[in-house]
């Protein structure tokens, strides 16, 4: 937390000083006087007009500087250095999310690896396809590309999931590049990281599970023997149990089935917590 705050206060200062210094550019441009601009349009009069030729002699052909093929410049100065200024940004700040505000609790590699990888193929999507021309539809198209992508081998959990969208939006965000100024695109950032800290810290995330018992005391499932129930539970499971539900119940055997939720110690999933019985082969 000490880390997030810290890097929101550089961010905010290096952002206030580059106000400050180019409000200093600005005010040391001196513009032009009507005399100097009268002065400099007459002579150019008196020397009359540039031809082709000198115009090349003098700045270039511009023609013979741009390297191209099939109508695409094999280098872009302006645009290159933009995108790794981006990326960078963008990389950053998912690597900032992932690595101190979900990483601590979840301790699960699989996902940083899936985030900091599915936050890049989202920017670079969004950054490239600015330079297209295409149609709205055809851009839904891609992006529902997407929704094909399922998690065969487990189900994604909600917390999970939750900051996989997050960091999809900020990927979004930040490929499609500064919506007004580069204020506004470093608030973004910043204050997605700030909300996540302080949710975080008040342990809105706390994950809980839940698990199948098959209890044969059933004389303790009844409503007024709800606390005696949870401590037998606590007992004899070991779980930080803090809610029961009563399902179905079989006088014959003297036996009902609970639905308990617990917090478990270990922040990784259980995919066997709802499983009563494994299916013979």
């Amino acid at each position: 937390m000490k880390k997030m705050i810290a890097f929101a206060v550089i961010a905010m200062a290096l952002l206030f000083g580059n106000n400050v210094y180019a409000q200093g550019i600005d005010d040391d441009i001196v513009l032009p006087s009507e005399e100097s601009i009268a002065a400099d349009n007459a002579s150019i009069t008196e020397s009359g007009n540039l031809d082709d030729a000198d115009i090349a002699a003098r700045f270039g052909n511009a023609e013979e500087q741009t390297l191209d093929f099939l109508g695409l410049p094999f280098f872009d100065a302006p645009s290159l250095w933009k995108m790794l200024i981006l990326f960078g940004i963008n990389l950053l700040v998912c690597w900032i999310i992932t690595h101190f505000l979900y990483y601590p609790k979840s301790k699960r590699r699989d996902y940083y690896f899936t985030y900091l990888l599915f936050s890049t193929a989202i920017f670079f999507i969004l950054y490239q396809l600015q330079n297209m021309k295409i149609e709205v539809g055809i851009a839904l198209g891609l992006f529902g590309i997407f929704s094909m992508i399922r998690y065969r081998t487990e189900q994604l959990p909600i917390r999970e999931m939750t900051y996989l969208f997050v960091l999809i939006a900020i990927s979004i965000i930040n490929g499609a590049g500064m919506a007004s100024s580069y204020a506004s695109f470093i608030a973004t950032n910043v204050l997605f990281i700030v909300l996540i800290g302080v949710l975080e810290a008040a342990g809105m995330s706390r994950h809980k599970a839940q698990k199948i018992i098959t209890y044969e005391k059933i004389e303790l499932i009844k409503p007024e023997r709800r606390e005696d129930l949870l401590a037998d539970l606590k007992e004899r499971t070991g779980l930080d149990i803090v809610k029961v539900q009563v399902g179905s119940i079989d006088f014959l055997k003297d036996t009902a089935f609970l639905k308990v939720t617990y917090i478990p110690d270990d922040p990784e999933p259980n995919d066997i917590d709802m499983i009563t019985k494994f299916k013979k082969r």
